[in-house]
């Protein structure tokens, strides 16, 4: 493994200071896991982009961070990567329950920040990253709801400015994905380097309530209610995302979530198979259908409007309800989309000091939607919000 850095790192210059388009943006990620790794090619990917620092609790994810960067540091203590004054950026990539450790620090350190999805773990730790946030609102923090950047959504954005829907009452998402029998979705294995030696089992439970050291639940922590939050936090998010930036939507008054471990028994508490039912301010009815068990549905979303149609699929597409809009006309989005749009715009919002597609005001009513949803399954009942005091009842 290259060496683990434990000290503090030489200061080059300012946090937070004003970055010119020409001049070079030095990042950090922590957690670069298997989702990580992909986000540290993108971010290299871009023009005047320098990786600088790797940091994670796994030794072996250091070493593979390495060898990609060789001139990068490593870390196992973020907070010894974040004290680095040559880091402009940070990538947080980590467990969604230590998303709010990682991303306080962050920008408590000047960093501009990715945060992967979904943002926040719960209401209290979304309402921390907001208060830290609110305190450096000069930082650029961008949320890894990527599909927000594609050109389908872009196409879609503006027809529905054009008012073509009309009014909006419905859109129903379903997202079935499948896998081969003996294969759990999201099973990762254990390998023989995942010890107690290499892993820094108390870094990775963070306020997590305290356990044995278990690298199944280290490698596998998407099946743990302690970590994840399942599906929901995994893919129903994303779907959120899309027309919560499209409609401006809010935070839902009632939420409902259904469902069970149909398929996969292997331990994992969180559901394979589930409804979720979302009624919002807007008077816009949202669920959401997701399975492990069978693909031949797929992913797309329809949005129902009394002026017309929008399907997002492979495409997206518009169809008027002639009834409301009989001169309205079928239109297929033809917008192209950069595999790393996102990531770009992230950078580019950096440069300009302008809001990224997908803003923290976004990520915090996703994130409350998805906790929502996941307090309605565990609990068996439907969960209301309280806007006023900020709190799911």
């Amino acid at each position: 493994m290259g060496n683990v850095a434990t000290g503090l790192a030489a200061a080059s210059q300012t946090p937070g200071q004003v970055i010119g388009a020409n001049d070079k943006i030095r990042v950090g990620i922590i957690g670069p896991g298997a989702r990580g790794m992909e986000l540290v090619h993108q971010a290299i990917q871009c023009p005047n982009v320098e990786f600088g620092a790797f940091c994670d609790v796994y030794t072996a994810r250091l070493d593979a961070g390495k060898k990609l960067v060789p001139t990068a540091k490593t870390y196992m203590d973020y907070r010894y990567m974040l004290d680095d004054k040559s880091i402009d950026a940070v990538l947080i990539a980590t467990p969604q329950h230590l998303h709010k450790e990682h991303f306080v620090a962050s920008v408590e350190a000047g960093k501009h920040i990715y945060q992967e999805k979904t943002m926040a773990f719960g209401v209290e730790h979304a309402k921390a990253m907001r208060a830290a946030y609110d305190k450096n609102r000069k930082l650029t923090v961008a949320i890894g709801h990527q599909h927000v950047s594609t050109g389908m959504v872009e196409d879609a954005r503006a027809w529905i400015r054009d008012g073509v829907l009309g009014k909006v009452t419905a859109i129903v998402a379903d997202h079935w994905r499948n896998t081969p029998h003996g294969k759990p979705q999201w099973s990762r294995p254990v390998y023989p380097d995942m010890t107690s030696e290499n892993i820094l089992w108390n870094k990775f439970l963070g306020d997590a309530p305290k356990r044995e050291f278990d690298p199944n639940r280290y490698i596998n922590w998407r099946f743990y209610w302690d970590y994840s939050g399942g599906n929901v936090y995994e893919n129903m998010c994303h779907t959120l995302s899309i027309w919560y930036r499209a409609l401006d939507l809010q935070i839902p008054k009632q939420v409902n979530m259904a469902g069970g471990l149909y398929i996969w028994k292997d331990g994992r508490e969180v559901p394979d198979t589930m409804t979720v039912t979302m009624e919002h301010p807007e008077d816009i009815l949202f669920s959401w259908v997701s399975g492990f068990g069978n693909d031949r549905r797929g992913f797309a979303e329809d949005v129902l409007g009394t002026g017309g149609s929008l399907t997002r699929s492979n495409q997206v597409r518009y169809w008027p309800q002639k009834v409301n809009n009989p001169q309205g006309n079928e239109r297929t989005g033809l917008t192209k989309s950069n595999p790393n749009a996102h990531m770009l715009n992230f950078f580019e919002s950096i440069r300009a000091s302008k809001e990224p597609n997908c803003p923290f005001e976004t990520g915090f009513r996703v994130s409350i939607a998805c906790r929502m949803a996941v307090e309605s399954y565990r609990q068996g009942r439907a969960m209301r919000w309280d806007a006023a005091k900020e709190e799911i009842v």
